[in-house]
């Protein structure tokens, strides 16, 4: 059986989630989005699943924190360059994103954190395969 993996996320704005993530290029299902629900196919068998914070806190079994406040998971999107790192940042930081933490650029790993209008941490990554 081939698995999926769908990454769930709340959202104070899915119109701006929307528009974040159809603004980096990746393909929304529209199959599987509607008024309350925004499924983005970040790679073959990953999804992202987006929702408002009341359906999201409706079936989490703890109180959901405010990403904008506290980082609770941070999430990992590889790239095939280092350009494609600086692309994909800059289109965040256009689209209502932040940049909050420095890039990083070691032996033979360049790496730039963003975090999305939620509030959600992003790694960009792009690894030379030399470590």
């Amino acid at each position: 059986m081939d698995r999926m993996v769908v990454v769930n996320l709340p959202t104070h704005d899915l119109d701006l989630a929307r528009r974040f993530w159809a603004g980096l290029g990746f393909g929304v299902d529209a199959r599987s989005s509607d008024a309350r629900t925004l499924a983005v196919r970040l790679a073959p068998g990953v999804v992202l699943v987006v929702l408002p914070r009341p359906c999201f806190a409706a079936h989490a079994p703890h109180p959901v924190p405010d990403a904008r406040g506290a980082t609770q998971v941070m999430m990992c999107l590889a790239a095939g360059s280092r350009h494609e790192v600086d692309t994909l940042a800059a289109r965040a930081l256009a689209l209502g994103g932040a940049e909050p933490l420095p890039a990083f650029d070691d032996d033979g790993t360049y790496a730039r954190t963003v975090s999305d209008p939620d509030g959600h941490v992003w790694e960009l990554l792009h690894t030379d395969g030399t470590c």
